[in-house]
């Protein structure tokens, strides 16, 4: 059986004290269906700073009760499928970005869809790569706003949150309280101008709990291999997280000592850059497949 979950039930910040709108249980697949970043409220490129209601953004629809979830598990979030709307949306301005220091005027961009790329201007047609910019589960203690990162994931932003990825989020409250939001049709590493092409759109997701395995951050896994998300005050700091944060938890299983795994990841490890604009600033390391398979790694 597949569940369904419509847009209009969302929540703008992650929380223990989320209603559940759906209940199911581990293994189902869930269709969950998206607003935009901005709730669709941008419709023109005429849209004015002052004409958007900036408490209704970044909303992610559920919450999902995943029955059997308990505190310390893991829940694994299998991307079946990303399906976009028409048209997306970009929007910069003063204060925001890297460049918003230097960005005088609020300006909007509507972006359509068609055949397969995304229309920037007469010139420039941009190659799609659907991703997920908000999701996660309810963190440990006070409520978290969607637009900010975690350990509970929230608006990680990061390009390989994609459909064939598979992820694995720390469960902190009974159900995990499962969410997602924010799609975007296209989007860079950095998403420097804090946004991506922002669109509504259709996510396919796979829940299943992982008893007997805690984690600190959350884990993606796709063909390229295996990475670890970290959000934190500064990129510094999420990167050198990263780094310790894998290293601890795949040497366990490995005969290597910490200096010869060291030797490993410094070798063929990837520090790469989620987002660099959201209140935290999340980094992840990525662990190529051939590694894990050589010593055949099964983290979760």
């Amino acid at each position: 059986m597949v569940h369904t979950i419509a847009k209009e039930q969302y929540f703008y910040a992650f929380s223990k004290e989320n209603k559940s709108a759906l209940k199911v249980p581990s293994g189902s697949q869930v269709v969950i269906e998206t607003y935009d970043c901005f709730q669709n409220q941008i419709q023109s490129n005429d849209a004015a700073f002052n004409s958007i209601d900036w408490n209704q953004i970044n909303p992610a629809t559920g919450s999902i009760y995943v029955e059997g979830a308990q505190p310390g598990d893991i829940l694994k979030v299998k991307i079946d499928n990303i399906e976009l709307g028409n048209q997306g949306v970009m929007a910069t301005g003063p204060g925001l970005g890297v460049m918003g220091h230097r960005i005088d005027e609020f300006t909007v961009k509507v972006i359509p869809i068609e055949n397969g790329k995304a229309v920037f201007n007469e010139k420039l047609q941009l190659p799609l790569n659907p991703m997920i910019g908000v999701i996660g589960v309810a963190p440990e203690a006070d409520p978290v706003s969607c637009g900010t990162p975690g350990a509970h994931g929230g608006n990680m932003d990061t390009t390989s949150v994609t459909t064939g990825a598979t992820l694995y989020f720390p469960v902190f409250q009974e159900g995990a309280l499962f969410g997602l939001g924010d799609l975007h049709a296209a989007m860079g590493d950095g998403e420097i101008g804090v946004s991506g092409i922002e669109i509504p759109g259709k996510v396919t997701v796979t829940l299943e709990v992982v008893k007997g395995k805690s984690i600190p951050y959350p884990f993606l896994e796709n063909e390229e291999g295996m990475a670890v998300l970290v959000s934190k005050e500064t990129l510094d700091e999420a990167a050198k997280a990263a780094v310790e944060i894998f290293i601890d938890t795949l040497q366990p299983h490995t005969d290597l000592s910490l200096a010869e795994l060291t030797m490993l990841m410094s070798a063929v490890g990837q520090v790469q850059v989620s987002q660099i604009v959201d209140p935290l600033l999340t980094a992840r390391f990525l662990v190529p497949r051939h590694v894990l398979d050589a010593y055949q790694v099964k983290l979760f």
